[in-house]
């Protein structure tokens, strides 16, 4: 009888400590899955909040941007506040501003109110000047319909017909437009703010087979290059302002299948371009 009873005693124990065992097991295991979940859900968190300080940069930075942009974009037509305005490198002082103010009361008006940033009305007063002086001294050296003067979005356009300048399929210069090209290098070297780009334009016609140029492209840019340094040696005018382009006859103002149009073509365009930190560092020295 007592053997049976310590039999009984010792099952009981051997079977209660199999349930124990098992219940930690079943723990053990919840509580690394707990662990894994929680080391997830902690990594997953960096990622997010790294993300958000991506964002939250991102913002900061369009927001600079735009602050920037509004104080570049004010309308010159409110200058009268003290303060000093910078534009790049170049400081506008209040004194600079009442400049603007009153060269921009000689520009066409309707223009102005189409200028939505300070180069706009920059350039108006640079275009303005130039034009004025184009029209009181470069046009009268020359035949009306051969020489057109522009203003295209504020950047001044001269457009002179190769009749005046060079003999068909050549790119040496007429010694006759002498006098045209020292009326237009009085008005660049009269402004400082300016760059000037010579285009060469064709016709279509293509290259006599055993000429000394290629095609229409040498062609264009060999005129181009001609007044540039006709304008440079001559006439003085500083090289860093000029720039030279070639368009061969891929920019016609009209059809190419008659004799009018194909000379219509073939021209010389030179483009004006105000530069704006030049002219803004020139009211500063004045």
């Amino acid at each position: 009888m007592k053997k049976l009873f310590l039999l009984t005693i010792a099952g009981i124990l051997v079977l209660s400590a199999c349930v124990s065992k098992k219940k930690y097991v079943a723990l053990e295991t919840e509580y690394n899955s707990t662990r894994s979940t929680l080391t997830k859900t902690q990594v997953e968190k960096e990622v997010l909040e790294t993300k958000l300080q991506s964002i939250e940069d991102r913002v900061a930075d369009y927001n600079a941007k735009i602050q920037g942009l509004t104080t570049s974009n004010t309308s010159l037509q409110d200058l009268s506040d003290s303060r000093l305005q910078q534009y790049g490198n170049v400081i506008v002082s209040k004194k600079d501003k009442e400049k603007m103010k009153a060269a921009l009361a000689n520009v066409d008006q309707n223009e102005l109110a189409n200028a939505k940033t300070l180069q706009d009305s920059m350039n108006l007063i640079v275009s303005y000047n130039l034009k004025k002086n184009l029209d009181n001294s470069f046009v009268e050296n020359g035949n009306g319909k051969d020489i057109q003067v522009s203003i295209d979005e504020t950047v001044v356009m001269i457009t002179i017909s190769d009749e005046l300048l060079f003999k068909s399929g050549s790119y040496r210069l007429n010694p006759k437009a002498n006098g045209l090209l020292q009326r237009l290098a009085n008005v660049i070297n009269s402004e400082p703010a300016l760059e000037v780009m010579v285009e060469g334009h064709t016709d279509s016609q293509t290259v006599k087979s055993g000429a000394s140029i290629k095609d229409n492209w040498e062609l264009s840019v060999e005129r181009s290059t001609a007044v540039i340094r006709t304008l440079q040696n001559k006439f003085n005018v500083a090289p860093q302002k000029l720039i030279a382009a070639g368009r061969s006859s891929f920019q016609p103002l009209t059809e190419n299948d008659t004799k009018e149009g194909r000379a219509t073509n073939r021209r010389t365009r030179i483009v004006l371009l105000p530069n704006l930190d030049k002219f803004l560092a020139l009211l500063s020295a004045n």
